[in-house]
């Protein structure tokens, strides 16, 4: 534990992404808010995350371009030059972000401890957080509160929406029962967190013969809007496509007009935490306890023991924590009948 002989008058925190390890970051300022009124908070963030939180209060903003390459380092040198921090939370364990740390003064460095300082990070800070290793993300979060001596926690995730996302939100759920499908998690290869298309367009019909109006939304790649796409041309009850047509903003203000989400391990899953809108969670290729929806475990379907045992003849016990299981078939372990009776329940 780092000893602090008075209350820090500014913290950085040094967070990128992704979208969904961003809004864990939330929780984390409002008790830093609450425990140290007076620090300044700074938060060295992704551009495109920068979009989803930029009406938080109380808190400077320093986005990180990683597009621009070495350019980005040199901004963020310029940005930030003659400050210096009291305390620096490494809360990003990559090597862009480490290098990046080599630019932000700091007395105190806080990163990972060695086990879970991925990329080397461990040489860059001088002080380690400690605690449990199998836990959720935004509990590991927190353990770099615990390590600079705060113990409580806010458990909140308010941010403030915009009043044009709000009526963007309105438009097009006009009061009626909506359900939110966000069918693709991020693309990466070896990915495998997608159900198939197939399955969704199931479980919409499923939901408008429950007089539920279903709204699609994804990502503006070509892959995700061809995915979502696919999925309202072979259900019958033709739900409307919004791929690539939301901002961040719009999409929170849509989930918190929606009764709930369903999604698979993406981004999205941890934005309807924030507006306190339930996520049925399809997991089969990775662990929801340290990745799912952090209020939304109880309505998740989780099929990841199954299939670590399936796959990788593992249990949950004997697996690396986060361990992923990365087969083509993974997620067909999650039938359209549980779903079903989960939106059963649910509704």
């Amino acid at each position: 534990m780092i000893k602090l002989s008075q209350p820090p008058k500014s913290i950085c925190i040094f967070r990128l992404s992704a979208i969904g390890d961003v809004t864990h970051i939330l929780p984390v300022i409002y008790t830093l808010k609450k425990t140290w009124p007076e620090c300044k908070i700074t938060w060295v963030i992704g551009k495109l995350e920068y979009q989803l939180v930029k009406n938080l209060p109380g808190v400077e903003f320093v986005q990180f371009d990683k597009s621009k390459g070495l350019a980005a380092y040199q901004t963020l040198r310029q940005r930030l030059k003659g400050q210096i921090f009291d305390v620096l939370l490494m809360m990003q364990a990559a090597l862009r972000a480490s290098i990046a740390s080599l630019f932000i003064s700091a007395q105190f460095k806080l990163g990972f401890d060695k086990p879970r300082a991925v990329d080397y990070q461990w040489l860059f800070s001088n002080q380690k957080i400690t605690g449990i290793h199998q836990t959720h993300v935004l509990d590991t979060f927190f353990q770099f509160l615990e390590a600079i001596g705060i113990s409580q926690r806010v458990n909140c995730w308010n941010l403030p929406i915009d009043h044009s996302d709000h009526f963007f939100a309105e438009q097009l759920t006009q009061n009626k029962s909506t359900v939110i499908v966000n069918p693709c998690s991020s693309a990466r290869n070896n990915n495998w967190r997608n159900w198939s298309i197939e399955h969704y367009a199931e479980v919409c019909d499923y939901l408008y013969q429950n007089d539920i109006q279903v709204l699609i939304t994804g990502g503006p790649s070509d892959t995700e809007k061809l995915f979502c796409q696919s999925v309202v041309d072979q259900s019958k009850s033709k739900p409307k496509n919004l791929s690539g047509h939301t901002s961040l903003g719009q999409l929170l203000a849509l989930l918190k007009n929606a009764k709930f989400l369903i999604a698979p391990d993406t981004g999205p899953a941890h934005m309807a935490t924030i507006v306190d809108t339930p996520v049925l969670g399809l997991y089969a290729s990775s662990n929801p306890l340290r990745t799912g929806p952090y209020k939304s475990q109880s309505t998740l379907i989780n099929q990841y023991p199954k299939a670590l045992k399936q796959f990788k003849k593992k249990t949950v016990i004997d697996s690396s924590w986060g361990e992923r299981v990365r087969d083509p078939q993974v997620m067909n372990l999650i039938s359209v009948d549980e779903v079903k009776k989960a939106i059963d329940s649910l509704l």
